[in-house]
């Protein structure tokens, strides 16, 4: 992506939270605070909120390994699906806009993801916007945590990709080849993760659906272009969100920033029955 592109992104998200941001007055004071300041208690914010993500399964109690044991049943139950699911999106490849698969590719790519992050953040340090450094914190710090469990699982568990030849079980533990790191979805965890970040600060459910929405493409992105199953995305949609969910809880009982107590969220279960396997979310 050019430079360009990137700077016009960050002008859409950076307008796009300071327009709900003054819709429930969270900006409309002058911060005081250097930015220096500032920037350091970011800093140990994003600290705080990935050493709180990374050691919380350490207080897990029954109903959370529950909710663990649901979502590997439902993943390995919706592993029935994976390839005529993948025999379907390949169908739809020829179909899809260059323009959609292009953003799919660059905007899941780390180096592209953290940059645009990077000059959200520095827009929100600079001009003391909050709500732009808040989000930022979230995004980075829950990209951190979710983006060390995809690459510690996907090594270890060395799942074949559909491009590879071979099905959706062959497993190399521990491989170090391209080919077999599959599950999780880098791509999917990144761009769900920025999505779910953002969409959590709009109280308008349609704008939650519209940052969604372009979320969705670098998944989709990824299963058309034949690398990977239908269940390393909906794995990785799912850590996404945990992880988010989490850290958010943390920020906001460690009252940094200003809490939006009028904020209509989206609460997001889990449902695994015998004719539904998903991820709802309750506007």
């Amino acid at each position: 992506m050019s430079l360009t592109k990137y700077f016009l992104l960050i002008i859409c998200i950076a307008f796009g939270l300071c327009s709900t941001a003054q819709n429930v007055d969270l900006i409309t004071h002058t911060d005081t605070t250097s930015t220096w300041n500032l920037l350091k208690q970011d800093s140990k914010s994003t600290w705080g909120g990935i050493k709180h993500s990374t050691l919380r399964p350490i207080h897990w109690k029954g109903q959370d390994f529950k909710k663990l044991s649901f979502l590997l049943a439902g993943t390995a139950g919706l592993s029935l699906l994976d390839e005529s699911a993948n025999s379907y999106f390949i169908k739809q490849e020829q179909n899809a806009p260059k323009l959609l698969k292009d953003f799919g590719w660059y905007f899941g790519s780390p180096q592209n993801y953290f940059m645009v992050n990077a000059g959200l953040y520095g827009f929100g340090l600079f001009t003391k916007n909050e709500k732009i450094r808040k989000t930022s914190v979230l995004i980075i710090s829950s990209s951190v945590t979710s983006g060390l469990i995809q690459s510690i699982t996907k090594n270890v568990i060395g799942r074949a990709r559909p491009n590879s030849g071979y099905d959706p079980y062959e497993f190399r533990f521990f491989s170090s080849e391209g080919d077999f790191h599959s599950f999780p979805s880098g791509h999917t965890i990144l761009s769900i993760t920025m999505a779910h970040a953002i969409a959590k600060q709009f109280n308008s459910s349609w704008s939650k659906v519209a940052v969604y929405s372009i979320g969705a493409i670098p998944p989709l992105s990824r299963l058309t272009a034949n690398a990977h199953w239908l269940t390393d995305i909906a794995f990785s949609t799912a850590i996404s969100i945990i992880v988010v969910d989490s850290i958010d809880k943390f920020l906001h009982k460690s009252q940094t920033y200003h809490s939006d107590k009028n904020n209509h969220k989206i609460t997001w279960n889990l449902a695994f029955t015998p004719n539904q396997i998903g991820v709802i979310g309750r506007f």
